[in-house]
């Protein structure tokens, strides 16, 4: 097996830098279930300072931290609209479900990204037939689209006229740093009219562990209870969260060198013959393309692949999904594109 791997599979495998080691062994700890924990303490007022909402819950991971305010903004029995690709729906074990009481009800997009006319055709209100709509989720960036961005004038839209209707609206949030890069705006700006945040240290932010959910403060004390039920009372949590301040803070602002390594993969696959990149170019980290052109499946390529030390994931058995992150350089990204010609090319 290689040496050394180029691991393209998602932004989830980044190691913490060495400054961030540096803070979690000297981190100042106590038991954050009882609220003592003074660096989970501060990592939660900074976050909702920097989105500008009332109050910030430090959880283990995005799916504990959509679920939770999902489970907030919603009373068990209701729909919750969201893109039919969504992570919501289909990569969190139907937690919505399980957990919210909730129906998902989806809507079919081609870019990952909801508009109002096609949110109010599914807005349901509660009748002798049908389960009224409990919120409205989005996601930004989008995952499976290929990391698609919100315009900001959509999410305004979206969210004036949900509140309007008495609806709230839950933010994916789990790469919005990497929305705010694209977009030229601040998380604040992006964020100002949803009613609840998830958003993922552990991702493009690359700190060991950890996701962040803010909002407002009734919402976030109900929400640190449901954390408990789920089991995300973590005690002296300090040492993950001296890591998460760290990546809050410093990790975006590097995010458009992976933006940039993106659009490399993307311009190298389209000169790839037979592989097919949507959308041709990707608006921040992630690099969808199809493989069914070539002969071979996903799988098939993402096999021969790890023979040469690449690692990439198939998303089905024709297409497959490339993601950039600061343990990945520029040289790494060609080198990838010159072992995914040897693999498709007879």
């Amino acid at each position: 097996m290689p040496e050394s791997w180029i691991d393209l599979r998602s932004d989830t495998v980044t190691k913490p830098t060495p400054e961030m080691r540096q803070a979690m062994f000297d981190a100042e700890v106590g038991d954050d279930v009882y609220g003592e924990d003074p660096t989970v303490n501060r990592l939660e007022a900074r976050a909702a300072e920097v989105f500008g909402k009332e109050a910030g819950l430090f959880v283990p991971t995005g799916t504990m931290g959509n679920t939770i305010a999902i489970k907030c903004l919603t009373q068990h029995g209701q729909e919750v609209i969201c893109d039919a690709r969504g992570h919501l729906l289909n990569y969190e074990l139907s937690m919505t479900a399980w957990f919210a009481g909730c129906l998902i009800r989806p809507i079919h997009t081609d870019d990952g990204i909801l508009t109002w006319d096609r949110i109010e055709k599914e807005i349901r209100p509660l009748g002798p037939h049908a389960a009224d709509t409990g919120c409205i989720e989005i996601e930004n960036t989008h995952n499976m689209a290929g990391g698609t961005v919100y315009p900001q004038e959509l999410i305004d839209e979206i969210c004036d006229k949900a509140h309007a209707r008495g609806i709230q609206v839950h933010m994916d949030g789990a790469r919005v740093f990497n929305a705010a890069t694209a977009a030229g705006r601040c998380v604040k700006e992006i964020c100002a009219g949803v009613d609840t945040v998830m958003f993922c240290l552990s991702k493009a932010l690359g700190a060991p562990a950890g996701s962040m959910v803010v909002g407002p403060k009734a919402l976030i004390d109900r929400g640190r209870l449901y954390r408990k039920r789920l089991g995300g009372g973590m005690r002296q949590a300090g040492v993950l969260a001296a890591a998460g301040l760290i990546s809050l803070e410093k990790m975006p602002l590097r995010l458009g060198e992976d933006h940039a390594n993106a659009q490399l993969l993307a311009e190298g696959l389209k000169a790839i013959p037979r592989i097919t990149v949507t959308p041709e170019k990707p608006a921040t980290n992630i690099v969808i393309f199809g493989v069914s052109g070539t002969g071979k499946t996903g799988g098939e390529i993402s096999a021969a692949l790890k023979r040469m030390g690449v690692l990439i994931n198939p998303i089905n058995a024709s297409t497959m999904r490339a993601v950039t992150h600061y343990d990945v350089t520029r040289k790494d990204c060609e080198n990838a594109l010159e072992a995914l010609k040897s693999a498709v090319i007879p």
